[in-house]
């Protein structure tokens, strides 16, 4: 199984899990966090971080969904970054999470990032009047 790990800033990591949790009826396993939360040495977050990769990895691969590209969770991620091993996508959303969980058991880590990088840019659009005409029937 393809873990999963969220790095973020503050509590948006734990808070998508556990509105994955909610949407999917349980906590999904191989799921796990890390939030950057303040100002802490680079070396303490890369081991932090170091250590969350260990505990989620049997051997299919890690997605790492970090929230803004060039900022401190991603930019930790660089250092540990292995090609079809451990990957990541910066700009985690809610339905990103949730393609990735339903489909990291059928597809490889290189395909599996295809889907959710579609999925999450799929998932962005403005409500407007007629997209909501459409969705109810009104």
């Amino acid at each position: 199984m393809i873990g999963i790990l969220i790095v973020a800033h503050g509590s948006l990591a734990d808070s998508l899990v556990d509105c994955a949790a909610h949407v999917l009826g349980q906590r999904p396993e191989k799921l796990a966090t890390l939030d950057f939360i303040g100002h802490a040495d680079p070396d303490e977050r890369q081991k932090a971080l170091q250590s969350r990769l260990a505990e989620l990895d049997e051997g299919d691969g890690i997605l790492v969904l970090t929230d803004v590209y060039g900022a401190t969770p991603s930019n930790t991620l660089c250092r540990l970054l292995e090609p079809a091993h451990i990957e990541g996508i910066s700009g985690v959303n809610l339905p990103m999470l949730i393609k990735a969980l339903n489909y990291r058991d059928s597809l490889p880590l290189p395909q599996l990032i295809v889907k959710i990088v579609e999925g999450g840019r799929n998932s962005i659009n403005h409500i407007s009047e007629t997209m909501c005409h459409a969705a109810t029937g009104r």
